[in-house]
């Protein structure tokens, strides 16, 4: 946990130092914040099965910052004309995102009455994730046409990779021992279960537009999907030999809506 809060506070060091060199190059900021659902794909529930990927939702928020390449704060004025200041920005950020976890498919129906399938149905889960991370923008139309009107559209891409810290709770409606007794423990869960939370890295990547409502804001909503370096972010991983439907790592999708300010 130590080393955890270290890797914070040093990559809060370097973003804060890279920020202020950039200002001292010309750069210009923008800072923001961002909510919305969170679609969470983990060892609970079915693959592909819609009622797993409607129940297993959350709630997500978050800060954004980001470096436009294309507006000098200090001397309000553009950048020397590129082809990368006029179409690409860098984002940084912090988010959190918590979904609560459980069974849904075929596995769980009602009339089925097995002991596995009791075991199954009474399972509950959540997971809470801490991200922080980059990401690098790019947007195909003109950065400066799109600053320069009110009213206009910036839709861009992104691409990057953040570091999380999760910590995900279990709990049989049965009674206590999920995880170590067979009675409340379906079989393919009892080598892979970990609620101790843990650290990885994870990809993102997002499709969205911008709108720009004044000229000093933007209002946002993007699709992002991220992928984990981990199969216990859910807390829980069976063996990928033997449940080859538990296979993938975790991963979640979040669709962001956001409201960004530019500072002078």
């Amino acid at each position: 946990m130590r080393t955890s809060k270290y890797f914070i506070l040093t990559l809060l060091l370097l973003l804060g130092l890279t920020h202020r060199t950039a200002a001292q190059f010309g750069f210009s900021h923008e800072i923001g914040g961002i909510f919305g659902p969170v679609a969470f794909q983990s060892d609970y529930g079915e693959r592909n099965d819609f009622s797993t990927n409607a129940g297993n939702t959350g709630f997500g928020i978050g800060l954004i910052h980001y470096l436009n390449f294309s507006y000098r704060a200090e001397c309000n004025c553009y950048t020397p004309e590129t082809y990368f200041n006029d179409h690409f920005k860098l984002r940084s950020e912090l988010s959190y995102n918590k979904t609560n976890l459980q069974h849904f498919g075929q596995w769980v129906d009602e009339r089925k009455s097995s002991l596995t399938a009791q075991q199954l149905r009474a399972m509950r889960g959540s997971t809470a994730v801490t991200n922080i991370g980059m990401q690098l923008e790019f947007y195909p139309f003109s950065i400066r046409d799109f600053t320069a009107t009110t009213g206009s559209w910036a839709p861009f891409l992104g691409f990057g990779a953040q570091f999380s810290f999760f910590k995900p709770t279990a709990y049989s409606e049965l009674g206590p021992g999920l995880g170590e007794l067979p009675t409340v423990t379906p079989i393919k869960y009892l080598e892979a279960f970990d609620t101790r939370g843990g650290t990885t890295w994870s990809l993102v990547s997002s499709i969205g537009t911008r709108y720009k409502l004044t000229e000093l804001s933007d209002l946002m909503v993007e699709l992002r999907w991220q992928y984990y370096f981990s199969n216990w972010v859910d807390g829980l991983s069976p063996d990928p030999r033997v449940y080859t439907e538990n296979r993938a790592n975790d991963w979640n999708l979040m669709l962001n809506f956001g409201y960004i300010y530019y500072l002078q």
